[in-house]
């Protein structure tokens, strides 16, 4: 049978949003295990390693059913399209690739076993990639019979929904609520605000040989540099000048500087693992508790020479 603009596109259309969203899943998997599996020579735990694939997956797999949906209708109205060139390619495509990630997967793990390096992190992660798998090609295998009883390909169809959405629940387990993220960047974005000022702090004594009275003394028309604002509300950030070449900057924030969940590692113990972004929960520098705290700043005159004090000396 003749294949048809909408047939080629309702089966592309299909093909992509599976193959996306398989790998969608199986990266929020990995990550969502990398968090409750933390490993120590991995580093940091990202909360945009879950975001990213759970917002996909809320908008392809309904695609994908939909999509699955209109093809199957097709068919039962128009028998022959079993036969359209683009259907028999994408299933065996499909079956292909579904195929050789299961044997990849089973490879992997005997690999990993025969060498002694066999965990309970690298065993969950290729119970995963296994599950998801074979669950696309017993699903795509009862597709391609004509056969194939529907209540088979039901209980597929709703099996690959309940992975799904175990998915994205245990990453809203790790990362939080999209509130939770939101305070996380505001209190990251103050870190770095701070971060600029006490620069522009050191800069300034060093070409003047005081420090600033107040903020505004470091708004700076030519540079085009404005002191930044809290970017919540738009308050501003405390600064005290103190004796000598000491200041201390002050802001408030929403959560602490590490949002850690403390999970026993089998053979390691209690291991924290520091969330979301670096400039909050990297930089001991400026770790501070939810609400305001102030962090107390020293010139070391040796490390940051004041040029005018220089100048003096040299006259």
């Amino acid at each position: 049978m003749k294949t048809t603009p909408k047939d080629f596109f309702l089966h592309l259309g299909a093909t992509v949003a599976l193959f996306v969203s398989a790998g969608a899943l199986l990266n929020l998997y990995f990550s969502v295990i990398n968090y409750f599996m933390p490993d120590r020579l991995t580093g940091y735990f990202y909360a945009s390693s879950v975001v990213w694939p759970i917002s996909m997956l809320i908008v392809l797999v309904p695609v994908l059913y939909v999509l699955e949906w209109n093809i199957a209708r097709d068919i039962s109205k128009t028998p022959d399209k079993r036969e359209v060139w683009i259907r028999k390619w994408r299933i065996y495509l499909t079956l292909f690739l579904a195929g050789a990630l299961i044997i990849g997967d089973l490879i992997a793990l005997i690999n990993t076993y025969l060498n002694g390096e066999i965990s309970a992190r690298f065993i969950s992660k290729i119970i995963a990639v296994l599950l998801i798998a074979a669950i696309i090609f017993a699903y795509y295998i009862l597709v391609r019979s004509a056969g194939a009883k529907k209540t088979a390909q039901k209980i597929l169809a709703w099996l690959g929904i309940l992975i799904v959405i175990a998915g994205i629940v245990g990453g809203f387990m790790a990362v939080g609520s999209p509130e939770k993220q939101r305070n996380l960047r505001f209190d990251d974005q103050r870190i770095s605000d701070l971060e600029n000022i006490q620069w522009r702090t050191i800069a300034y004594w060093q070409q003047k040989g005081k420090l600033p009275d107040t903020l505004a003394s470091l708004n700076d028309a030519i540079s085009g540099f404005t002191v930044p604002t809290d970017p919540a509300d738009h308050s501003s950030y405390q600064y005290i000048a103190k004796s000598g070449t000491q200041f201390e900057l002050c802001a408030t924030f929403a959560l602490p500087s590490q949002d850690t969940s403390v999970i026993s590692v089998p053979g390691a113990g209690p291991v924290a693992v520091p969330m979301a972004y670096s400039a909050v929960s990297g930089n001991d520098n400026w770790a501070h508790e939810a609400g305001k705290a102030c962090f107390d700043r020293m010139i070391d005159p040796q490390a940051y020479p004041s040029f005018k004090n220089q100048s003096s000396i040299t006259k």
